[in-house]
């Protein structure tokens, strides 16, 4: 018989690992732990990171207002997600376009349902913030100029008819799925969907009074760089925490996440040096964000070779299409969400079919590999999160408009700036 001292030690380890006393159940601990330590995470992406990271970007007398919008789109996209939205994107259905309303309000969901080796209700949670900042990421766009009661009703609207069937799509069993389409962590259900809207939402609003014309300083590049650091802190958990397990597929999605974010603010830093003559921090914290984009969607499908070339192209297109292209083109996409997001998306969806090696993740195999079919097939996934988007915001924004009576602010307030005349605070008393 062991020794009482031995016996004692041996009951309290396993008091501290229930895992090892519950092996008949299917939840696993360690998956629940980490993926409710990434919901967290991502959780902090929209009202701390993007919150400063655009507030930062934007004029002082609107930097209240873009913070708030961005809160209130947190907290209306939370509520559409457990009333419809989380339905309408994981709710079974053999239409390969969109979900149904079972779980209307999280109908038939409770603490003993189950997805995979987590509680569904924490499925539903980390789902949720991603619904959450791919629809405040849109704000980008069109900062400095759009009604506050006209973005509620657009964030209601596009969670529900542009977000969650594009989410459906690719994750809860849609046409994405069904062909093979690679998305891991949102290339094209979050960044290209998001970037695609906010171009058509700017392209309708028009330009900012003074575009062009006068110069439109950001209010605190010291906030946008803070934000940038807490938007690739929480990117940890958008990316790896997207593995669903605490295992070997998000230990490299860690791992990868990391290596592109620092690639794309590298390949940003030095490219706009050479162009500018001079390294901004706000450039470096751009790069940073784009090399994130573009590896989303690859996360758990490429290895350190691929993460390298996708975050130095991601820079380099980033830094395209913010300095490049939208100067050319003429729009006004005020914090560049289309030039980051929009074309870094596409280019990490593309590049997920280049790199993907069953290495990481079997059965993920792209053209460097030997199966150039997946190019093809992330072109299709592209193609049609771009159309789809562009169609169902123009739908959305018509429906906004004429619910709100139109969708931009009066000249008066817009010239006199938001935060005074609309929500009648300023970002910092000066005296």
């Amino acid at each position: 018989m062991l020794p009482k001292n031995v016996l004692l030690s041996l009951g309290i380890l396993l008091s501290l690992t229930p895992c090892a006393i519950a092996g008949d159940g299917p939840i696993d601990t360690g998956d629940t732990a980490w993926v409710t330590i990434s919901t967290a995470l991502v959780m902090m992406m929209t009202p701390a990171g993007l919150a400063l990271f655009y507030g930062g970007m934007s004029r002082y007398k609107n930097m209240l207002n873009t913070i708030a919008m961005t809160l209130v789109a947190y907290c209306l996209a939370s509520i559409v997600w457990v009333g419809w939205g989380y339905s309408l994107a994981f709710g079974e259905s053999s239409s390969l376009l969109i979900g149904n309303l079972k779980y209307l309000f999280l109908n038939g969901i409770d603490i003993h349902s189950v997805s995979g080796t987590i509680p569904t209700l924490l499925f539903v949670l980390f789902q949720m913030t991603f619904a959450c900042i791919a629809v405040a990421l849109i704000l980008g766009s069109v900062v400095d100029r759009m009604k506050f009661s006209s973005w509620i009703i657009f964030t209601v609207l596009w969670v529900t008819f542009v977000y969650a069937p594009v989410c459906n799509w690719a994750w809860g069993g849609g046409w994405m799925h069904n062909i093979g389409a690679l998305d891991f962590a949102g290339g094209n259900v979050v960044h290209i969907n998001a970037g695609v809207s906010g171009l058509v939402l700017t392209l309708i609003l028009g330009k900012r009074k003074g575009y062009g014309k006068e110069p439109m300083i950001p209010s605190s590049v010291t906030f946008t760089a803070l934000g940038a650091g807490l938007l690739w802190f929480g990117w940890f958990g958008f990316n790896a925490g997207s593995a669903l397990a605490a295992d070997g597929i998000a230990a490299s999605a860690f791992m990868v996440t990391n290596t592109a974010a620092a690639m794309g603010g590298l390949a940003w830093l030095f490219i706009e040096w050479h162009h500018n003559k001079k390294p901004t921090l706000l450039g470096l914290a751009s790069g940073v964000i784009a090399g994130l984009v573009g590896i989303t969607p690859a996360a758990g499908f490429v290895s350190l070779t691929g993460a390298l070339a996708i975050g130095a192209i991601s820079g380099i297109i980033g830094f395209f299409g913010v300095a490049i292209l939208k100067q050319k083109l003429g729009y006004d996409d005020s914090l560049d969400a289309f030039g980051i997001h929009g074309l870094c998306g596409m280019w990490g969806a593309l590049a997920t079919g280049l790199f993907a090696t069953p290495s990481v993740t079997e059965g993920a195999v792209g053209l460097f590999y030997g199966n150039p079919k997946q190019v093809w097939i992330q072109f299709l996934s592209i193609i049609g999160t771009i159309a789809f988007s562009a169609v169902a915001t123009l739908v959305v924004v018509f429906v906004t408009k004429l619910a709100t009576n139109g969708l931009r602010v009066e000249t008066e307030e817009e010239l006199a700036g938001l935060d005074n005349s609309l929500h009648g605070e300023r970002a910092f008393e000066i005296e």
